[in-house]
Formats: structure tokens, sequence, C-alpha cells
């Protein structure tokens, strides 16, 4: 195989990568509180070819001197774009929306017999009843919500209206005050996506968690910046990830050609008597 045929199949295979990053960002135009991937691509290793033999003799030129080749591109980073998404007024008292980029709800979800804390900014909630006098606040697929001490919320059945107050204060109507659990987070590139629109640490973090995230307790709770009876919708830009989708696929198509090429090329220099 030719130099030509390696650098086209290494891009290619890159190629598809941020088609699949862009397929799901468009999967996920209309789930609430989504932000979408973006991808950059850095080159592979190249190879310095000096062909001039005296290059104190060379023209001046304001190219480098010799001749790169180089073996294609690859995928260097998918980065998660957190901008603002737009919001949707729904007039239920049980949507929140977030409406700091960095700030996320916190949730518990259980994983091979063990609770785990997620994050996610997907403000529509549920209450799901725990006895015959408590009910529990969960999120769309019935997992905690947790408050600022890492704990279940819970209140009364009886409760009929619940208000929102200033630094994520749940008023639920019966005296009872809950401080919803809100995260900063100051290096979101960390996290990794769990599924069901959910956020996590990783494995081996790089860098320690404290600066990758922080609680928002005591006075950094007036930083929570919360919307009652609306959600914040994907960060999803339609229009966008269909053009990056057809500057991918003419790529995809450009590279498939080369390799096409360089095996008419091959089978021309077989059939030369």
């Amino acid at each position: 195989m030719n130099r030509t045929m390696i650098t086209a199949t290494n891009t290619l295979n890159q190629l598809q990568k941020q088609l699949d990053i862009i397929g799901h960002n468009l999967a996920n135009v209309d789930t609430n509180g989504y932000k979408r991937r973006e991808s950059n691509f850095t080159e592979l290793l190249v190879q310095q070819m000096n062909n001039q033999l005296n290059p104190a003799r060379d023209l001046p030129r304001l190219t480098p001197r010799g001749i790169r080749m180089g073996v294609g591109a690859k995928l260097a980073q998918s980065q998660m774009v957190t901008t603002q998404g737009s919001l949707q007024e729904t007039n239920r008292p049980l949507d929140f929306a977030l409406t700091n980029e960095n700030q996320f709800f916190k949730v518990l979800v259980q994983e091979n017999g063990e609770g785990q804390i997620r994050y996610t900014r997907d403000g529509g909630f549920y209450v799901t009843p725990v006895n015959d006098r408590e009910v529990m606040l969960v999120n769309a697929q019935g997992f905690p919500l947790l408050d600022e001490q890492n704990q279940f919320i819970t209140f009364s059945s009886q409760s009929k209206e619940i208000q929102l107050q200033s630094g994520g204060v749940l008023d639920t109507g019966d005296g009872q005050f809950i401080n919803l659990g809100i995260v900063m987070v100051d290096h979101p590139q960390y996290l990794e996506q769990k599924g069901g629109n959910l956020l996590g640490m990783p494995n081996n973090p790089p860098i320690p968690e404290t600066e990758i995230l922080r609680e928002l307790t005591g006075i950094e709770r007036q930083e929570i910046s919360l919307q009652q009876g609306s959600l914040e919708k994907s960060n999803v830009d339609v229009a966008k990830e269909m053009t990056d989708m057809m500057n991918v696929q003419r790529s995809y198509q450009f590279q498939s050609r080369s390799i096409t090429l360089a095996d008419q090329m091959l089978g021309l220099v077989n059939g030369l008597r």
C-alpha cells in the first residue's frame, strides 16, 4: 500500500468519528439541557525530506525547505460547548432552568450496586411517593435529586405549591425550606458523558476533583441563577450541524476518491510491459 492510501485511510477513520459526534448532536436537538460537542483535528506525524543537496545555493523562499510528507489527520479533541441554550417557558412549578452556563444539578444514580453522583442541566423534575406522608424529588429517569448535603430531597405529600427563592432554595409551602444541590463546574471539559443526559467525573481525573468543580454552599449560593417554570433547551444549532455534516461528507468523498485513484495508478504500473 502506498503513502496516498495510508494517508486517506487514516483520515477516513477520523472523519467517521466526527460524523458520529455530529449525528449525536442532531439526535439530541430536543433534549433539555443538552450541550453539543465540537471536534478539533490535528495533523499526524510528518516526514521531512531534505531534497536540496546544497541549501546555500537555494533561491530565497518563503516556505520551508524540503518536502514535508504527512500521513493524515486525527481527531484531537471532542470538546463540550457550554453556551446557554434558549429557555422555554412551561409554567410548571417543578421545571427549573439554570441560567448560568457552568452550573449543574446533582442527581444520584446506582451503578454496580453503588451510588454515584451525576450532573445534569435538565431541570424537568417530578415527585415520587416515599411513603404515605412524603414524596421525593426525582428527574425524568427517576433518579433522586440531591440537596447541598448530598441527601435526598423529600417533603410532605400535602405540599400544594412549591416556590423557588433566591439562592436555589425551595419553599415547599409547609414551612420547609430545601437548598437544591448545585455545583459550579470550572473545567467542564474534564467531565465525561455517562448516558441519559448525565455527566460524571472520570475514573482517574488528570487534576484534583476540587479544581474541576465546587459545591455551591454558604455564601457561594448567591452565585446560583435559576428560573422556575422554564426549561433550558439544547444549544444545538441544526443549521450549523447540517453544514458541518455536508463538509465532512465532502472530505470523506475526497479521501475515498484518493484511494480509488491510487489503486488505478498501481494498476497502470503493474500493467506496464
